[in-house]
């Protein structure tokens, strides 16, 4: 592992700069710098996989950025999109007579209090939330505990 190490410090000396401005032109600043990393992390684990010395060669390391650019990009996309769809749903806040009540919910985040609405609203199961909002059914458990568990703390 030390030798790989070597070979990673080494990288980072050669070609660093080069793939954080490469990273900066693909991301932007503000995400230039994870989207290195994580290419890093991913070269080190092909390292320890199979010892593979093509990861070291600029051109493959430039690719990985431009990989790992496109998959920030896509759950970028994919999250906006969720969350767009997810604010365009009505959250009857306003019927809810309580200020407290209401305070509650509008601290929930945009996923949780649409989760909260089609399951109790809409009278939804999960596996329909999470058609209607196209994310998994795992998702919606989380994002519905996590709801229910903020609400618990502040009415309870």
């Amino acid at each position: 592992m030390s030798d790989v190490a070597g070979s990673v410090e080494e990288l980072w000396n050669k070609w660093g700069d080069d793939l954080l401005r490469y990273a900066t032109v693909l991301v932007g600043p503000d995400d230039a710098e994870d989207v290195v990393d994580d290419m890093v992390i991913k070269v080190l684990s092909v390292v320890d996989a199979d010892g593979a010395q093509r990861v070291f060669e600029k051109p493959y390391l430039f690719r990985m950025v431009l990989n790992q650019a496109r998959m920030t990009h896509r759950s970028r996309s994919r999250r906006e999109r969720r969350e767009w769809k997810a604010a365009a749903l009505p959250t009857h806040v306003e019927l809810l007579a309580d200020p407290t009540v209401r305070q509650a919910v509008g601290r929930l985040s945009v996923m949780q209090r649409a989760v909260i609405h089609l399951t109790y609203w809409e009278d939804l199961t999960p596996s329909a939330v999470a058609a209607q909002l196209d994310i998994g059914e795992g998702s919606v458990k989380k994002h519905l505990a996590r709801a229910r568990g903020q609400l618990r703390k502040v009415l309870s």
